[in-house]
């Protein structure tokens, strides 16, 4: 039986065993690399190739599968079953620039001086952007194809869109610089699309709700046809009591409110939502004008929390 070695020896065996680090990475004698022979490297090769190429297959098939369930067009979950709800909201254009995402502020000075048009620029340059895809509709999803120009007794036929023909809204137009230059600024009103959400229209004029302004219903008492009463109304006031005074008169291009041939909202090919340009004649200059705009139909609940069904923003002009 041989001798069991001290710690002394046995601390010098191990160490004389230690293999030296470039040795490790390419055994000249052996022909090991990092400790494995060519053979063990295939191996080892082939066995995570195979691994991770069954893992990467059947993460696409179930991916595959998964998305044979959804439709690329209509969502999963609608209205009442979906995150949106069933309540829009209104919102505004041109908005304020980016590093100002909270302020809903439109501040400018206005002047007849081409020099100094500098002063509105911003606004205008961000209206344009935004009136792009409505100023050409060939160049939106569809390239224009499915595009028809409805009325209210010529509803779009299936597989078509209504056009939205912003050029013709004089003063609100990019020719007119929107009327900024001259004080007197138009703002563009979008209502959020809701897939599938079909409005419940005021078209009696003898139940229209008690908190619409009276210059709204005495719109709506105006309109003679029939089919013209299925519209969401839209009202823009002054928030406050000394708003109100500073506003001023406000026009609506091209009518005072969003035509019913425009919903349900389906996410058809080339699809533009529908518009209304609002022309400030002649706010006050000098003061902050805080302005709530509505937009009206029995299914529209507003809430300034939540911003729904109404969006508020404010008008300062040096």
């Amino acid at each position: 039986m041989s001798k069991p070695l001290d710690p002394v020896e046995q601390f010098t065996f191990r160490k004389a065993e230690t293999v030296p680090f470039h040795k490790f990475v390419y055994d000249g004698d052996t022909g090991k690399v990092l400790g494995r022979s060519g053979s063990s490297w295939a191996k080892i090769c082939l066995f995570y190739t195979i691994f991770y190429g069954v893992l990467a297959a059947l993460v696409a098939v179930c991916m595959w599968v998964f998305f044979q369930t959804l439709d690329p067009r209509t969502p999963t979950w609608q209205l009442d079953e979906s995150i949106i709800g069933v309540n829009p909201g209104l919102g505004f254009r041109p908005l304020p620039p980016e590093d100002q995402a909270e302020s809903t502020l439109i501040w400018f000075k206005a002047s007849n001086d081409h020099n100094e048009k500098k002063n509105y620029q911003y606004w205008i340059d961000s209206l344009e952007k935004f009136l792009d895809v409505y100023e050409t509709p060939g160049s939106a999803p569809g390239k224009g194809e499915t595009i028809y120009s409805c009325r209210y007794d010529n509803l779009p036929p299936s597989g078509k869109v209504c056009n939205v023909d912003v050029k013709s809204w004089k003063p609100c137009t990019r020719e007119n610089f929107f009327n900024y230059h001259k004080s007197a600024p138009c703002i563009f009103l979008k209502l959020n699309k809701i897939y599938g959400w079909i409005p419940e229209y005021y078209n009696k004029t003898n139940d229209l709700p008690s908190g619409m302004p009276k210059d709204l219903k005495q719109y709506i008492s105006s309109i003679n046809v029939t089919a013209e009463l299925n519209t969401i109304w839209i009202s823009c006031e002054g928030e406050n009591p000394a708003d109100v005074e500073n506003i001023g008169p406000v026009q609506y291009y091209p009518t005072r409110g969003f035509p019913g041939y425009y919903y349900p909202y389906e996410n058809s090919e080339g699809y533009l939502s529908p518009l209304i340009a609002i022309h400030l004649e002649r706010p006050k200059t000098g003061v902050l004008i805080n302005i709530e705009c509505k937009a009206w139909a029995r299914n529209i609940r507003h809430d300034r929390h939540d911003r729904l069904g109404s969006v508020h923003f404010e008008l300062m002009i040096d």
